[in-house]
């Protein structure tokens, strides 16, 4: 995993932190730039985990190492900053936003927030908490159509009582 750390962040003060989640077949330090320029104008710490094989085994087989390997993670991230429990996000594009929205969902007593870009789907087996979500996905999609994917997500979300923001772009399979 990569850690993104503002030069002005205090380790004994709160600090929000947002876990960032590669897209199939991408690597964590290419999927950086989604937020690290937000992360150090707005002093949060930016977490970008490693998928052990091309995307992450939730995809694949279901939880796994890539969940071990996160949960390490931010158990070494918590040893040395003060993570605000309030403001813990989860935040991926493609397979990484289908990931994030996932373990978010399953998550939501202890993640507050999802940001997700063009996730292809969402697996949910217990609900808990209810996290605010940010949810896009552009129109000219033609990796992951909108229609089978953010525009279903977008309908069960809102039925299930989610605070959901849902934003549709012109534009084609990108963040």
């Amino acid at each position: 995993a990569i850690l993104c750390v503002p030069d002005h962040v205090d380790p004994r003060l709160p600090t929000p932190l947002v876990v960032l989640f590669h897209g199939g077949g991408g690597h964590a330090e290419k999927i950086l730039p989604m937020l690290e320029g937000h992360a150090k104008a707005r002093g949060f710490l930016l977490l970008a985990p490693q998928s052990l094989y091309p995307t992450w085994d939730l995809v694949i087989v279901g939880n796994g190492p890539d969940r071990e390997r996160l949960d390490q993670a931010l158990a070494e991230v918590a040893d040395r900053f003060l993570i605000d429990p309030r403001h813990l996000a989860f935040a991926g594009h493609s397979d990484g936003g289908s990931y994030a929205l996932s373990l978010g969902l399953t998550n939501g007593d202890r993640v507050s927030h999802l940001i997700v870009s063009s996730a292809g789907f969402m697996s949910v087996q217990v609900q808990a908490g209810a996290p605010k979500i940010f949810l896009s996905h552009g129109t000219r999609d033609e990796q992951i159509g909108i229609d089978r994917s953010a525009r279903t997500h977008a309908r069960l979300l809102k039925g299930a009582g989610y605070d959901l923001t849902y934003v549709e772009y012109d534009g084609p399979h990108a963040y």
